[in-house]
């Protein structure tokens, strides 16, 4: 058996101010950093084989403030653009609550939590998706099937893309999922990389 931990990162700066990051390097709030260093407490009794991580800042603080806490900081790390946060084009920067009243509730909705709609200029979650899973098919999953112990800290898109198929989500179940900043989330997954159970530690 197989165990892989993911952890999308504590709360950034724009999570704290409401707005839509995407892939603007923004570094985590100082709950944030708390959040981080709390999520590795609760990894302690965790050995990891190696870590993976997007590109952006804010996952790659987080990860590192986890490891630091667990004392694992030499094992080996990849970071890669597949893992990085859904692009939002032209909503990157605006404030979510703004966003809204400009263009409607349901419109902002539609965009943030649909499968497969676009807002202007980004990336809709399938498309995120069509970046994320290759990549852990090819990169993280045969790790996953030596029964190695993994560490993927990410986003909450990225991560979604990829609970999805973990779970073997529909669109629609998906449309409600949400993943909490800075919570571990642990699979525990056969020889074959079929998940056993799932729970947030």
């Amino acid at each position: 058996m197989s165990r892989l931990v993911l952890i999308r990162h504590g709360e950034s700066q724009w999570n704290l101010e409401n707005r839509f990051t995407g892939w603007v390097d923004v570094p985590l709030s100082p709950k944030g950093i708390e959040e981080a260093k709390a999520a590795g407490k609760k990894l302690a009794e965790f050995t990891f084989d190696r870590a993976f991580s997007s590109v952006l800042a804010r996952a790659n603080e987080t990860l590192r403030l986890v490891l630091e806490t667990i004392g694992q900081t030499t094992i080996p790390i990849e970071k890669d653009k597949a893992l990085n946060e859904r692009m939002y084009g032209e909503l990157q920067g605006l404030n979510k609550a703004e966003t809204a009243k400009k263009f409607g509730d349901e419109q902002v909705k539609i965009w943030r939590r649909s499968y497969d709609v676009r807002p202007p200029g980004g990336e809709s979650l399938k498309d995120t998706a069509e970046r994320v899973l290759p990549y852990y098919e090819s990169r993280i999953k045969p790790y996953v099937l030596k029964g190695e112990t993994i560490l993927i800290a990410a986003h909450g898109n990225s991560l979604r893309a990829l609970v999805m198929q973990l779970e073997q989500l529909t669109r629609e179940q998906v449309l409600e999922l949400n993943i909490p900043t800075g919570a571990p989330l642990l699979y525990e997954l056969d020889h074959s990389g079929k998940v056993l159970s799932h729970r947030y530690l």
